[in-house]
């Protein structure tokens, strides 16, 4: 509908302009004695009418359509930018893409929302059309034409030419109310998309180590935001499980345990395994041979070579499992192996386009604005990485028909990978106008020296042993708040899982994955600042508060339902607003897909909650007998809102919050608070509220 209001009032403006033209025309005439009536101009007039009267009626259904009760949350930045956007286009409607930007304040006293998109058409003006004018009159106009809207109280100009905007409160009542009465429900989104995302990626035969612990996390919350939001999402674990070290691995194999196909091998450490193949391969000539040996016969699918192959994969394949499981990751394996019958025809298909140049016997092809080319056919006729890349980026666009397919591969891979993306534009596959195929880079993980993380010995550090320090280390921060006193041994151990996954993940999705970031168990456990520590006790300290008070989640929702939300204390306004601001998060970060932008905003939460908890009262209990003497329903409904939110934050992120984490009291000090302060009192310490 909105497309048709666009669309009638762009007729009704050159409509306009065509009357005024032909009206001129007419004056011009009459100077001259001559006094007939242009019947163009008649039947012009007569359309303009009809068309007015069409657009006042799309203008009013747009608006009861908006105004109609819906489930999915309102992106209230997209609302204004649209309202705003309209308003730029009826203003200066001979304006070409005029710059629209529309963000937050960051001061109360300049409104909740500005404008700032008259300085910008004001320098456009004036390089365009060389007409020199001032951006608060460009800002007037705008705001002359700002449509009906149910979610602006007011606006004011500012300064050069800011628009300042007042939400009304009435708006933002509304929307959390149908939050807490619908639950947290992603935007409402245009298309639902297929997209396919590569991510974690470790090699057959090779235990996973730290440098995958990045793609692992990052590529996880990336898929979460996907589903929540309603795409079609694939996940994909692209295993080297193909190539040259899979004849050593055979050959050794063979050696070691001859009766393999027959009795299972017990291999009990692949890696050590790999080291002893490798060991030979460098060392020993006839070994060495024999490898390549199995490596041709692997390629040609001998059954005894395949079941080798597959004995290797599914001892690494378990060893994978256990690091999954212990991060609640899902992944459909489709490794190397999975594209090598298509690789022949990537190759003719790129000869046939005549993009393939012989080079000492190799097939290479050059990319333009790439500076390395891709080897596609080695000189003995063996395929290569960026063989199998091609053939994994056409089945993914071709076959899998994806919208979206990202990458969440280390910043060191950017060159190849931006080849074999500008190769696939290249011969046709995609329009990156249409298709977005995307690399999600990111950094290396680095020790407290701010060197390459590794162990004291100099080696990479084994994933599996990072999540057990982890384990180790977060259940004595337990012990050390006397967590173990007051939980059972199951609740303990839920606990410890959650505060020690739940911190690893979080120091890894808080920063920017592009930037490199240092590893500190230290930091990701302390219960001060922006760590997950901190946000897990805050939210199970809001979630503790309906407890307290003995309201339980029928009360809650019948509240939602019936009673109105209050919003007269600036607290109150001020964390209602930034609850509303979760769908705005979560569409920044499906553009760019930086996840830390999500931390920032569930730390600002927390902190903006903690604001608002210190400042009014949800409950009041009589100080004597402890008996609940008032409970402020619109503030319990904000708490209720607040975790909700959370909640959901955390579910995006892989995080999983423990419901029973008592907070223990401080020999009956108050708490401390603040953005800094740890949730470690207990509710009743604070006079109740």
């Amino acid at each position: 509908m909105e497309a048709q209001v666009a669309q009638f009032t762009a007729r009704l403006l050159q409509q306009e302009k065509e009357i005024k033209l032909l009206t001129a025309e007419i004056d011009r005439l009459k100077n001259f004695g001559c006094l007939g009536v242009s019947p163009s101009l008649e039947a012009l007039r007569d359309e303009n009418t009809k068309l007015k009267y069409r657009l006042n009626f799309l203008r009013k259904s747009l608006l009861d359509e908006r105004n109609k009760p819906i489930k999915s949350m309102i992106n209230i930045n997209s609302r204004l930018q649209k309202l705003f956007g309209e308003a730029i286009k009826a203003a200066y409607p001979d304006l070409e893409n005029p710059p629209l930007a529309v963000t937050p304040s960051q001061q109360p006293k300049f409104g909740d929302y500005q404008c700032n998109s008259a300085m910008g058409i004001t320098q456009m003006l004036q390089k365009t059309k060389e007409q020199k004018v001032n951006p608060r009159e460009i800002a007037d106009n705008i705001v002359k034409n700002i449509p009906d809207n149910d979610c602006i109280a007011k606006v004011e100009i500012a300064g050069p030419g800011f628009i300042n905007v007042h939400l009304r409160e009435d708006f933002v009542s509304k929307q959390l109310s149908n939050l807490l009465v619908n639950g947290v429900q992603p935007p409402a989104i245009e298309k639902r998309k297929k997209v396919v995302v590569d991510f974690s990626s470790p090699n057959i035969a090779k235990e996973m180590h730290v440098g995958h612990l990045r793609s692992t996390i990052i590529g996880d919350s990336m898929c979460r935001l996907f589903e929540f939001v309603g795409y079609d999402v694939l996940r994909l674990n692209h295993l080297g499980d193909w190539g040259t070290q899979f004849g050593m691995l055979i050959a050794h194999l063979q050696d070691k345990f001859p009766d393999y196909l027959t009795v299972s091998p017990p291999i009990g450490d692949l890696q050590a395994f790999y080291k002893e193949s490798k060991r030979r391969f460098d060392t020993e000539e006839e070994f060495k041979k024999r490898a390549y040996q199995c490596v041709v016969l692997l390629q040609s699918k001998n059954p005894d070579f395949i079941k080798a192959w597959k004995l290797i994969c599914d001892v690494s394949r378990k060893e994978f499992q256990k690091i999954y499981d212990c991060l609640h990751i899902t992944l459909i394996e489709r490794g190397e192996s999975y594209y090598q019958d298509m690789m022949k025809d990537i190759v003719q298909e790129f000869e046939e386009r005549g993009f393939v140049q012989v080079d000492d016997g190799r097939k290479i092809v050059f990319v333009p604005g790439c500076s390395v080319p891709l080897t596609i056919m080695k000189s003995d006729g063996g395929f290569t990485y960026d063989t199998s890349d091609l053939a994994a980026l056409k089945q993914r666009l071709l076959e899998e028909k994806a919208d979206i397919v990202v990458y969440v591969v280390d910043s060191g891979q950017s060159v190849h990978l931006q080849t074999v993306f500008a190769a696939g534009q290249m011969i046709g596959w995609y329009d990156p106008k249409v298709t977005r195929v995307v690399h999600a880079a990111f950094g290396v993980v680095l020790g407290e020296d701010k060197k390459k993380f590794k162990t004291r010995s100099g080696d990479t550090v084994r994933l599996i042993d990072l999540l057990d320090e982890g384990l180790k280390r977060s259940m004595d921060k337990l012990k050390d708040k006397e967590r173990d006193k007051v939980l059972t041994a199951e609740e303990l151990k839920a606990a410890q899982t959650s505060v020690a996954f739940g911190c690893i993940k979080y120091a890894d999705l808080s920063h920017n994955r592009m930037n490199d970031y240092i590893f500190s168990f230290d930091k990701m456990l302390d219960d001060r600042g922006n760590t997950a520590a901190y946000l897990l006790y805050a939210f199970t300290r809001i979630r503790a508060i309906a407890r307290l008070a003995n309201i339980d989640e029928e009360m809650l929702q019948k509240a939602a339902r019936e009673a109105e939300l209050i919003l007269d204390h600036e607290k109150e306004w001020k964390l209602g607003k930034c609850i509303l601001r979760f769908p705005e998060i979560l569409q920044k970060i499906l553009d760019d897909l930086l996840l830390h932008t999500l931390c920032d905003y569930l730390y600002e939460l927390a902190t903006t909650f903690t604001e608002f908890y210190d400042n009014c009262y949800c409950v009041e209990k009589d100080r004597q007998t402890g008996k609940i003497v008032k409970v402020n329903m619109w503030r319990m409904l904000l708490c209720e809102a607040t975790a909700a939110v959370m909640a959901k934050g955390f579910d995006i992120l892989g995080i999983k919050p423990v419901q029973k984490m008592p907070v223990i009291p401080n020999q009956g000090a108050k708490a401390p608070r603040g953005a800094t302060g740890s949730f470690g009192g207990y509710l009743e310490e604070r006079g109740d509220k």
